[in-house]
């Protein structure tokens, strides 16, 4: 089970954001937490350094990729779809590729 993460304990207002841009950045490549921005108190945006998207990025295509093996799996149960014999040798035959 993963572990929550708590976006709290990073959180600056955008004033002091403004200020100290290059600090809380250099802070985002260090600890690798994001920063969550607050505007009169209220949470706006979230600051996280390139990697960290770049694998919740990388998360959500392999969840997509889950979701629809799982969506398979459920429409072969109901009986639902074609052999794979036979859906190779629709497409061998429609683009000219030999057995």
């Amino acid at each position: 089970m993963a572990a929550w993460i708590d976006i709290t304990e990073d959180t600056q207002s955008l004033a002091i954001f403004r200020e100290n841009a290059a600090e809380l950045i250099e802070q985002l490549e260090t600890t690798h937490r994001a920063i969550t921005l607050t505007v009169d108190g209220q949470p706006k945006a979230i600051l996280q350094n390139p990697a960290a998207y770049q694998r919740l990025l990388d998360l959500a295509a392999a969840s997509d990729a889950s979701e629809g093996i799982r969506q398979g799996l459920a429409e072969l149960s109901q009986g639902e779809g074609r052999p794979a014999a036979e859906f190779f040798a629709e497409v061998r035959e429609r683009h000219g590729i030999p057995r």
